[in-house]
Protein backbone atom coordinates (compact mmCIF):
# COMPACT_ATOMS: atom_id res chain seq x y z
CA UNK A 1 0.00 0.00 0.00
CA UNK A 2 1.38 3.21 -1.18
CA UNK A 3 1.93 5.78 1.56
CA UNK A 4 0.63 9.37 0.73
CA UNK A 5 2.67 12.28 1.63
CA UNK A 6 1.24 14.50 4.15
CA UNK A 7 0.21 18.25 3.10
CA UNK A 8 1.84 20.87 5.72
CA UNK A 9 -1.13 22.91 7.02
CA UNK A 10 0.22 26.04 5.07
CA UNK A 11 0.22 23.83 2.03
CA UNK A 12 -3.61 23.14 2.48
CA UNK A 13 -4.34 26.44 3.22
CA UNK A 14 -2.55 27.44 0.41
CA UNK A 15 -4.28 25.43 -1.83
CA UNK A 16 -7.90 26.20 -0.14
CA UNK A 17 -6.64 30.08 -1.41
CA UNK A 18 -6.25 29.25 -4.75
CA UNK A 19 -9.49 27.09 -5.32
CA UNK A 20 -11.71 29.18 -3.47
CA UNK A 21 -13.16 31.20 -6.39
CA UNK A 22 -13.65 28.08 -8.70
CA UNK A 23 -16.94 26.41 -7.99
CA UNK A 24 -16.20 23.28 -9.84
CA UNK A 25 -13.15 22.75 -7.25
CA UNK A 26 -15.86 22.20 -4.78
CA UNK A 27 -18.53 19.02 -3.53
CA UNK A 28 -21.92 19.92 -2.95
CA UNK A 29 -22.86 21.85 -0.23
CA UNK A 30 -23.51 20.70 3.53
CA UNK A 31 -26.42 21.48 5.54
CA UNK A 32 -25.82 21.24 9.28
CA UNK A 33 -28.97 21.48 11.61
CA UNK A 34 -28.63 21.67 15.66
CA UNK A 35 -29.75 18.71 16.99
CA UNK A 36 -33.06 19.65 19.30
CA UNK A 37 -31.99 19.12 22.76
CA UNK A 38 -32.93 16.37 24.70
CA UNK A 39 -33.95 15.65 28.21
CA UNK A 40 -31.26 13.89 30.60
CA UNK A 41 -32.87 12.15 33.44
CA UNK A 42 -30.21 11.30 36.56
CA UNK A 43 -30.97 9.37 39.51
CA UNK A 44 -32.50 10.90 42.95
CA UNK A 45 -29.51 10.50 44.80
CA UNK A 46 -27.70 12.42 42.07
CA UNK A 47 -29.75 14.98 41.71
CA UNK A 48 -30.04 15.92 45.43
CA UNK A 49 -26.16 15.91 45.53
CA UNK A 50 -25.85 18.27 42.58
CA UNK A 51 -28.51 20.04 44.64
CA UNK A 52 -26.29 20.07 47.10
CA UNK A 53 -23.28 21.97 45.78
CA UNK A 54 -25.19 24.05 43.45
CA UNK A 55 -25.93 25.44 46.90
CA UNK A 56 -22.72 25.22 48.10
CA UNK A 57 -21.51 27.07 45.08
CA UNK A 58 -23.90 30.17 45.16
CA UNK A 59 -25.29 29.09 41.84
CA UNK A 60 -28.93 30.69 40.59
CA UNK A 61 -30.40 27.23 39.94
CA UNK A 62 -29.14 23.88 39.73
CA UNK A 63 -29.67 23.60 36.32
CA UNK A 64 -27.32 26.34 35.73
CA UNK A 65 -24.71 24.55 37.75
CA UNK A 66 -24.92 21.07 36.10
CA UNK A 67 -24.53 23.22 32.87
CA UNK A 68 -21.22 24.79 34.23
CA UNK A 69 -20.18 21.08 35.17
CA UNK A 70 -20.96 19.60 32.29
CA UNK A 71 -19.58 21.76 29.91
CA UNK A 72 -16.26 22.19 32.19
CA UNK A 73 -16.31 18.35 31.88
CA UNK A 74 -16.50 18.37 27.83
CA UNK A 75 -13.93 21.25 27.61
CA UNK A 76 -11.39 18.90 29.80
CA UNK A 77 -12.56 15.76 27.59
CA UNK A 78 -12.24 17.91 24.34
CA UNK A 79 -8.87 18.59 25.13
CA UNK A 80 -8.05 14.91 25.99
CA UNK A 81 -9.28 13.38 22.95
CA UNK A 82 -7.29 16.25 20.87
CA UNK A 83 -3.97 15.32 22.79
CA UNK A 84 -4.38 11.73 22.02
CA UNK A 85 -5.12 12.09 18.74
CA UNK A 86 -1.97 14.55 18.08
CA UNK A 87 -0.29 11.51 20.22
CA UNK A 88 -1.21 8.78 17.95
CA UNK A 89 -0.55 10.92 14.59
CA UNK A 90 3.62 12.12 16.23
CA UNK A 91 4.27 8.02 17.01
Amino acid sequence: MKKRAQKTEREIDELVIAEAGDDSAWGKSVRVRQSKSSAVSIPAEVASRAAFFARLHRASSVDDWIKKIVNERLDLEESAFAEAKRDLVSQ
